[in-house]
């Protein structure tokens, strides 16, 4: 659903279409106008179109870093998943070595008991 959307930055309104809630896009437009204002008044002479640009690198780079984190994340997460398979294959592994020697237990305790029975009738 598009949106219509008018928002102010550096004094002039622009008219926005967009997918976004105005909300969040009012948001986005306070923030930028925000971080223009403060480098043209940060007292070094900066332009508005310099500022812009500046905050458009500024915003590229932030969103570039924050894919970064997301790929990382992304791969932590694929490892511990990896992870977590192993583990629980092991453990499979590991209750069925715990059945089988339950059973050979189970064999040896009737073994012992056959030994004691014979060894009293022989008795």
């Amino acid at each position: 659903m598009q949106n219509k959307v008018r928002v102010t930055i550096c004094g002039k309104e622009y008219a926005l279409q967009t997918d976004e809630s105005p909300s969040y896009v009012i948001g986005l437009a306070k923030r930028l106008d925000r971080q223009i204002t403060e480098l043209v008044n940060s007292g070094d002479n900066i332009s508005i179109q310099a500022a812009a640009i500046i905050a458009a690198l500024s915003a590229l780079d932030e969103a570039n870093k924050s894919n970064e984190s997301i790929d990382n994340i992304r791969t932590q997460i694929k490892e511990y998943v990896d992870d977590a398979g192993r583990a629980r294959m092991e453990r499979d592994e590991a209750l069925k070595e715990l059945e089988l020697l339950r059973g050979k237990i189970a064999s040896l305790e009737n073994d012992i008991k056959l030994m004691q029975l014979k060894g009293s009738i022989n008795a």
